[in-house]
């Protein structure tokens, strides 16, 4: 797979999709369709998502060392930015029961024949460094208001944080950055993923249509972002456990949100159909282990 076809796809010659104006009323039909997905894919969901709030999990055990401590919140707060990326298999799902295929849980893993496959995994390296920029900019917050050392204990700690000048400085400008990052990770990935799954059109037009989008639609894409944000804070507690339920409705969600934004193809890829196996013979034993037998 070229360079060329990762960042424009088959269809470089083609007309940009046409982006739509969208209204809060479209936010809340995404969301009743993306719970409508989820009550009649439950057990696709779950399995899915699993791996996502034990990878929370895992990861807020691994601050458990006073010394990356301060990164517990900017972990936690970072999955918003990665979100994307954990259900792209739940995009897949919602766009073949909406076309009235087969919605079984194996299909999540089309997405590993997608056309565009190679935009995908270019699209995710892209926000995978975003949210790792964010984790090493939120060091930095840290160590420019707090200094080198590392916390005493998680008491001590949470003491600094809450009554402190300094800690109320971190507070402040933690979030204020964290908010900027996140409008970036929003206005990058709120439709280029789906956007890839439906056509051929490469990470450059992806992330071009998705910012287009956000562009055309700030207010509602605004209010989009806050109820991300404000369902992965419920799904966070406790220990996570509450995201096998939140994400995959987000993710449900976003998939019919793409729908309100952007018209559909006349023209989408055809889907992927696993070649059919020859059946084979007791008789045929042992020539069918040679490759050049017909």
């Amino acid at each position: 797979m070229t360079y060329a076809h990762i960042l424009s796809g088959a269809g470089a010659n083609n007309a940009p999709p046409v982006v739509r104006r969208i209204a809060p009323s479209d936010l809340w039909d995404s969301l009743k369709r993306g719970i409508d997905d989820f009550t009649a894919m439950p057990s696709h969901a779950i399995f899915l998502c699993v791996i996502y709030p034990l990878l929370g999990i895992v990861l807020v055990a691994l601050t458990m060392g006073y010394w990356m401590l301060p990164l517990a919140f900017p972990i936690a707060a970072g999955f918003a930015l990665v979100g994307p990326i954990a259900a792209i298999g739940l995009y897949e799902l919602s766009r073949r029961r909406e076309a009235g295929l087969d919605s079984s849980a194996t299909h999540a893993f089309d997405v590993l024949h997608s056309p565009s496959l190679g935009a995908i995994v270019a699209l995710s390296v892209l926000l995978m460094a975003i949210f790792l920029t964010w984790l090493a900019v939120a060091q930095g917050i840290y160590v420019a208001t707090f200094g080198y050392h590392a916390p005493v204990s998680i008491r001590h700690f949470v003491a600094d944080v809450f009554t402190t000048r300094a800690g109320w400085t971190l507070i402040v400008v933690g979030c204020a950055v964290g908010f900027l990052f996140a409008v970036v990770a929003l206005t990058l990935g709120a439709i280029s993923f789906p956007l890839l799954l439906d056509r051929d059109v490469g990470a450059a037009v992806a992330l071009l249509t998705s910012i287009r989008v956000v562009a055309k639609n700030p207010l509602t894409m605004a209010l989009w972002g806050f109820i991300v944000a404000a369902l992965l804070v419920i799904g966070s507690i406790p220990f996570f456990l509450g995201l096998t339920v939140v994400l995959p409705v987000l993710g449900h969600a976003t998939w019919h949100l793409y729908r309100h934004a952007v018209e559909p193809d006349a023209n989408p890829h055809p889907d992927y159909r696993p070649a059919k196996r020859p059946r084979r013979y007791a008789a045929d034993f042992p020539a069918a282990l040679f490759p050049t037998r017909r």
